[in-house]
């Protein structure tokens, strides 16, 4: 009996260079518009959280509706600047986030798939080899190295 295969997809060469001139194209688009924060920079700065974009929300409806309340030390303009590039970039990160979680879980079935196969693969070579199959044995000894505990023992242990 066949095992589950979990998904079964395919893309053609054209597909794979269409992909890769369009992540090219938003590679051009944000180049010189993006910025790569270190680490502790991003610790530093943090995420706006929810409630915080309710602030800057609100905040930015009373500045529309109160002008000459507006401290004249704050850039006005800088800030309904920074609130557009804002909103136009977290529209696109939303729908980025969802399609390379989309790319994560479909080669984690790819990799789940992959695995679970090169597992019976190896064991078909361990029967195999012990039943003195001609080549299973050295495929099997190639193989088995990676089941090899690290440990003093030298015990052999393959995941069932």
């Amino acid at each position: 009996m066949a095992l589950e295969n979990l998904i079964s997809i395919s893309f053609t060469d054209q597909e794979l260079k269409t992909l890769d001139e369009y992540l090219s194209g938003v590679q051009t688009i944000l180049s010189g518009k993006t910025i790569n924060l270190t680490p502790e920079q991003r610790q530093q700065y943090g995420r706006i959280a929810n409630q915080n974009k309710l602030i800057v929300d609100k905040v930015k409806g009373h500045m529309e509706q109160h002008p000459e309340w507006i401290p004249r030390f704050l850039d006005k303009e800088e800030f309904d600047k920074d609130y557009v590039a804002r909103k136009q970039i977290e529209d696109r990160v939303q729908l980025l986030e969802n399609l390379s979680q989309q790319l994560i879980d479909t080669k984690t079935l790819l990799d789940h798939d992959n695995y679970t196969n090169a597992l019976t693969f190896y064991r078909m070579m361990r029967f195999l080899a012990g039943e003195n199959e001609p080549g299973a044995k050295t495929v099997y000894n190639d193989m088995k190295v990676l089941f090899s505990k690290t440990s003093s023992s030298s015990e052999e242990t393959v995941s069932e």
